[in-house]
Parts: C-alpha cells; structure tokens; sequence
C-alpha cells in the first residue's frame, strides 16, 4: 500500500539536511557558482522525485509542485535557523561563507524558522486536503500573502543593506521563489470561492445596521485606524523624520528599526506603501456592505503581516541583532505590545469575515438554505 501524499513529500522534504551536510563537506561544491548549480540540479532531482510519486494520480494540481517543492526548502531554512542558534552544526557554514552571508542575521533566523515551521504545516496540510478533494483556497492565500511579505522585505533589504555590496550568485535563487508566489495567488484568486447561500431577506436585515449598531465591526474599525496610524509613524521614523517624537522613539523605544542589515527599514517602507492603503480598503469594507473582496484579501493580508511581524519582534529580541539595536528592557512590554497587536488585528478581521460573512455578501434569491453552497 502506497503512503499518502503528504508523507511522500515529508520524506522527500527530510533530505535536504542530508545535502546540505554533503555539500558542506565536499570542498569542490564550495564556489560561488558551483552552489548555485548544485542548488538547481538538487530542485530538479526534487522534482523527479515528486514526479513519480504522483505518477498513478489521473489529475494533479499543479500547485501541488510548487508546495511540494517549496517544502523542501523549508527544510532547508528550518536547518539553518537550527544552526545558527547552536541546536546543530556541519551544515550551512559553506553557503554562509560563499552563498547568502546575510542568512546568519537575526532577522533571517526568524524567517528561517516561520518558513520552516508554518509554511511547512501549511504546505502539508493543503497536500493533503487536495488529494482528499477538499478545498485549500483559503489557506492558500494565507501562505501566499506570507510568503509575498517575506520576498518583498527579504530582497530589497539585501540589496539596500549592508549585506548589499557582498551578494554572490547564490543570492539569485530567490528570484524564482519571488515570482511563483505571485503566481500561486494570481491562481487562487481567480478561482470561485465556496460560500453559504443565506436567504435575500437575511442579508438585507444584516446589511442595514450601521457601523454602531455592529460593536465588533466598530472595535476592528478603531484597531484599523490605530494600526494605520502606526505604519504611518514608523514610515515617517525610518525616513528620518526631524519630529523629536519620531527621534525619540527610535532611540528609545525600536533602536532595532536603524539596524544597518536593512529589513526593518524595508519593512516600515513596506506597511506605509502597501500595507496602509490595505488596511484604509478594509475600513471601508467595514463600513459598505457587500464588499465581498473582504473574505479572501483579509485572508491574504492576514498572512502578511503574522510573517512580518514575527520576524520584526523576533529579530529586534534576538542576541544576533547587537544589543545597540534591541528594545531596551524597560520599553519592552509597549514596543512588543503594539507589534504583537499589528500582527493580530489583521488576524481578528479574517476570523471576523469568514465566521460571519453575511455582511460581505451579495443577495441571492429568496427560498434557498443555508445548507446549500453556492459558488461566488
């Protein structure tokens, strides 16, 4: 009897340890371009392996590669945070020396560790509910919008920071890992969304309170606006904003937004371009009945920001960022505080929409129930 899927992809996944430990060990593997070709043949290798393992299946997804593949990975970044917090050694001090030297900063250790663990489960789970025919669109979209943050600030604060002018060709792997998730939500986007079919007269009840009528609607609203008013903040402090507030709290209070590495510089640019016109969207959607674009990008967005934030809190806490950049000890429990919150009120607003979607919702035809499911 064959395994499941999953476990195949588990096994397959369990390898990378083994060859980073081989490559750290054969001198001939240890050059710059020697490590970028290695690293595509072992990918392809991975890929026949996953190839057969699917072979009796009549019809894959062909997201299924990709999760599978990227599973690998994850390996590989759960074995380099492992390493770089002393629980292993022997296999990442060749690719740290010749490949992405920047991979040894705290922020990398976090990310190492979120892509290890939580994109890991998540590419398993969504595994195995495709070969059971369930849906995994949502939880799709949460890895999406996870793995988007961790390009889009993982890149550019490379480039920008002071691991920029020491980028080897191993660096240039990431690209692929930068586009496909692009891809991943351009796909999952595009496919219908299963939701309750809920009579017209219910939505219209529903959809006429006003904003105070809907206490948990108003208290997401409030948090929105203060987690707006945040990302514009800290936008202004990381552009240098001559504001004594803004002096203030970068040497007081997150120190560890002028680490030279660059990612929490990136990151800050990140919330004030991208993340606040997101959250300003969603306060409208709290306020307009029937957007129902709110089920899937809260999703999304949610995803982004748990990413972000656990590699920004983590990171500005641990003993690889110099104690210069760390939050003060007696500002700790405020700065760690309004982080964690940033990361949560996406997170409430998904759960929000999707365990009473009502509100979202278009009107449908009178007479149908609750129980049937329509595609939207």
């Amino acid at each position: 009897m064959r395994p499941p899927v999953e476990v195949c992809v588990l096994i397959v996944s369990l390898l990378a340890p083994g060859v980073l430990y081989a490559m750290n060990n054969i001198p001939a593997l240890q050059e710059p371009l020697p490590i970028l070709g290695m690293g595509m043949v072992v990918l392809g290798f991975v890929l026949l392996l996953l190839l057969l393992t699917v072979r009796n299946k009549l019809k894959v997804d062909p997201l299924f590669y990709v999760f599978a593949e990227f599973s690998f990975t994850c390996m590989v970044g759960l074995t380099n945070a492992l390493e770089q917090d002393g629980f292993i050694s022997g296999f990442m001090s060749f690719y740290l020396k010749i490949g992405e030297p920047h991979l040894s900063t705290a922020y990398a250790v976090m990310m190492s560790y979120w892509e290890g663990i939580v994109h890991f489960v998540l590419f398993l789970t969504m595994i195995h509910r495709m070969f059971k025919g369930k849906s995994y669109r949502s939880l799709g979209l949460l890895w999406a919008g996870s793995s988007i943050a961790h390009q889009i600030v993982h890149i550019p604060g490379v480039v920008i920071g002071k691991f920029g002018s020491n980028i080897r060709p191993a660096f240039w792997r990431n690209v692929p890992f930068f586009l496909v998730p692009f891809w991943v939500a351009s796909v999952l986007f595009s496919r219908p969304r299963e939701m309750p079919v809920i009579t017209a007269d219910k939505i219209s009840v529903e959809q006429k309170k006003g904003l105070l009528s809907r206490p948990v609607d108003l208290l997401l609203s409030l948090l929105l606006l203060g987690a707006m008013a945040f990302s514009v903040f800290r936008g202004f402090v990381v552009l240098d904003c001559p504001l004594d507030t803004c002096f203030t709290y970068i040497y007081q209070y997150e120190p560890y937004l002028k680490d030279p590495v660059g990612f929490p510089r990136v990151m800050m640019l990140v919330y004030l371009f991208y993340a606040l016109p997101l959250l300003t969207s969603f306060t409208y959607g709290l306020k307009r009945p029937g957007c129902s674009w709110m089920l899937d990008w809260t999703i999304f967005f949610a995803g982004a920001m748990a990413q972000t934030q656990w590699c920004h809190i983590g990171a500005s806490l641990h003993s690889r960022t110099p104690f210069t950049y760390r939050v003060p000890a007696d500002k700790w429990w405020p700065v760690i505080t309004f982080n964690v919150m940033l990361a949560a009120v996406p997170a409430l607003l998904a759960v929000r929409c999707h365990t009473n979607p009502v509100y979202f919702m278009k009107p449908v035809p009178e007479g149908q129930t609750n129980n049937e499911k329509k595609k939207n």
